[in-house]
């Protein structure tokens, strides 16, 4: 991945994300899994799971402290690696 967040970003930095996935239980549960991996659990989940307008996929928002372009990058990598992920912003 080859990003510029480095050259935009000063590190560390709050960071927010947005992942949308498949409308079930296990959306946050299997995010904030990697979260928890992936930032020692310096994480907040902003409040509301946002439901699309169909129903079949939900929007959760978190706020984070990154510390580097390739923490950002690892983030984007094992949050797209969860199956019922569409999308991660």
């Amino acid at each position: 991945m080859d990003t510029k967040f480095d050259e935009i970003l000063d590190f560390p930095c709050e960071f927010g994300l947005r992942i949308m996935g498949v409308a079930t239980d296990e959306l946050p549960v299997q995010v904030n899994a990697v979260l928890d991996e992936l930032t020692q659990k310096k994480y907040k989940q902003l409040p509301g799971v946002k439901a699309s307008s169909t129903g079949k996929y939900h929007s959760i928002s978190y706020s984070l402290t990154v510390t580097s372009k390739d923490h950002i990058e690892s983030l984007y990598k094992a949050l797209s690696s969860i199956d019922i992920v569409r999308y991660v912003l």
